[in-house]
C-alpha cells in the first residue's frame, strides 16, 4: 500500500506500537498445541467472545484465525473442530470494539466475486476494522475435499495474485465492468457496497517461498515470517520490504510468530513445555501433519524430523518465548531489534495466558517501550 492510498481505518495498520501483536488460533481445537491437556481451546462461540474481548480490552491489534476444515488424526485430531472464519470474524467484529478481526481462508475454496462482497459486509459491521488473510492452499487433505486438483505450488500463488486481483477491482470500481484474468473471468462484474476501508481492506499472507514472498510484497500488507528464530526471521523480513519497495514501491510491515510459555523460574516454564509436549503430545498427530506439509510447503522448518515436529507440537511451528517475565520481554525486544513489526501470539491455555500478560508482560513491555 502506497502513501497515497493509505488504509487510515484498520487497527494494525494504524498501530503506533512498536511492537504489534495478533491473538492466534483461537478458532480452531487446541489452539496451537498439539497436545492432550484438558486446557487447550474447546472451540465454543462463548469461548472465542471471551477470549476476543479479553485482547480487545488489553489493546491487541488483531485476531487472526486458521484456515482448517478437518483435524490431523492422532490422539486429540489436532485441529478438527473449527469455525468458519468469514462467519466467525462477522460474530466476532459484531461484539468487540477496537481489535482488528481478520479471516484466514483457502484461495480454491471461495470465488472472488463472493469472497468481495462478504469482505465488504464484514467491514461494515466492524466498522473498518475487518482483515483478510490470504493462503494460496497447502492442505492437499482439505483441498480435496471441495473436489479440487491440487495445484503446483508457484501456480497457486499465481492464482492467488489473479484472485486478489479481481477483488480489488471489485472493491474500487464504480458500475459493472469485464474482468477478463488468467483463472478467472468475470462478465459484467459489480459489487456495492464499498468496503469502509480503501483502497481495500487489510491484506495479510504468509510467503516465504521466493514465490510467497513475491506475492506478498505485490499485494500485502503484512506479511508472517516463519523461521527457525529470531536473526533468521529478522533477515526473511528484510528481504521481503526490499522486494516490496524495490519492485512493487510498495511498504509492508512484517509479523513473527511465538508461542509464550510463562512461569515463576525458566526451570518450572520449561518443565510445562516438557510435560505438554513431550509427555502429552500428539506424536502421531503430528506425524499426519508433516506427511502433509512438507510435500506441499516451501517454508517447512527445522534442522531434523524430531526438533520439527517438537516445535509444531509446542506452538505450530511458532518461535519459542518461553520463562520469566523478564526473559520473555527480553525476546519480543530482540524480535523488535531484528526488524519485525509485530508478533501473532499463542498459548496452550489463552485465557490463563492473557491473565498472565495483563499482570506481569504487559507492565514490562511498556517499560521497555514495545507498547504504548
Amino acid at each position: 500500500m502506497t502513501d497515497k492510498t493509505k488504509n487510515t481505518t484498520n487497527p494494525l495498520l494504524c498501530s503506533t506500537n512498536k511492537l504489534k501483536l495478533g491473538l492466534f488460533g483461537l478458532n480452531v481445537s487446541s489452539g496451537c498445541s498439539m497436545t492432550d491437556r484438558p486446557d487447550t481451546l474447546k472451540v465454543e462461540w462463548a469461548e472465542s467472545v471471551r477470549i476476543a474481548k479479553t485482547a480487545d480490552r488489553l489493546g491487541f491489534e488483531a485476531i487472526i484465525p486458521v484456515a482448517r476444515w478437518k483435524g490431523m488424526g492422532g490422539k486429540v485430531n489436532f485441529n478438527h473442530r473449527n469455525f468458519e472464519t468469514f462467519t466467525w470474524a462477522a460474530g466476532l467484529s459484531a461484539v468487540t470494539e477496537r481489535i482488528s478481526i481478520f479471516a484466514t481462508f483457502h484461495v480454491p475454496t471461495v470465488h472472488p466475486v463472493r469472497a468481495a462482497k462478504e469482505v465488504a459486509t464484514i467491514d461494515h459491521i466492524s466498522n473498518g476494522r475487518f482483515g483478510l488473510n490470504i493462503v494460496a492452499g497447502w492442505n492437499e487433505r482439505e483441498i480435496a475435499m471441495f473436489g479440487i486438483p491440487q495445484k503446483e505450488h508457484d501456480v497457486r500463488y499465481d492464482v492467488a495474485d489473479d484472485w486478489i486481483s479481481l477483488c480489488k477491482e471489485l472493491w474500487t470500481r464504480e458500475g459493472e465492468f469485464d474482468y477478463n484474468g488468467p483463472y478467472f473471468q468475470s462478465p459484467a462484474a459489480y459489487s456495492e457496497p464499498k468496503p469502509i476501508q480503501q483502497p481495500q481492506p487489510a491484506l495479510m499472507s504468509a510467503g516465504n517461498s521466493a514465490r510467497g514472498q513475491l506475492f506478498a510484497a505485490q499485494h500485502a500488507d503484512v506479511n508472517f515470517v516463519v523461521a527457525k528464530d529470531i536473526a533468521a526471521a529478522g533477515a526473511i523480513a528484510a528481504t521481503g520490504r526490499r522486494i516490496a519497495h524495490e519492485q512493487f514501491g510498495r511498504k509492508m510491515q512484517v509479523f513473527g510468530q511465538a508461542y509464550v510459555v510463562c512461569r515463576e523460574t525458566e526451570k518450572e516454564a520449561r518443565e510445562f513445555v516438557d510435560e505438554y509436549v513431550n509427555k502429552k503430545g500428539d506424536w502421531e498427530g503430528v506425524r499426519n501433519l508433516l506427511d502433509v506439509l512438507v510435500p506441499n510447503s516451501k517454508s517447512a522448518l527445522g534442522d531434523g524430523w524430531e526438533a520439527l515436529a517438537s516445535n509444531l507440537i509446542a506452538g505450530y511451528g511458532a518461535i519459542p518465548l518461553v520463562g520469566t517475565a523478564e526473559q520473555i520481554v527480553d525476546g519480543l525486544c530482540a524480535f523488535s531489534k531484528a526488524g519485525i513489526d509485530g508478533l501473532t501470539l499463542s498459548w496452550v491455555n489463552y485465557d490463563e495466558g492473557l491473565k498472565t500478560f495483563e499482570d506481569k508482560l504487559l507492565p514490562l513491555m511498556r517499560q521497555a517501550g514495545l507498547r504504548s
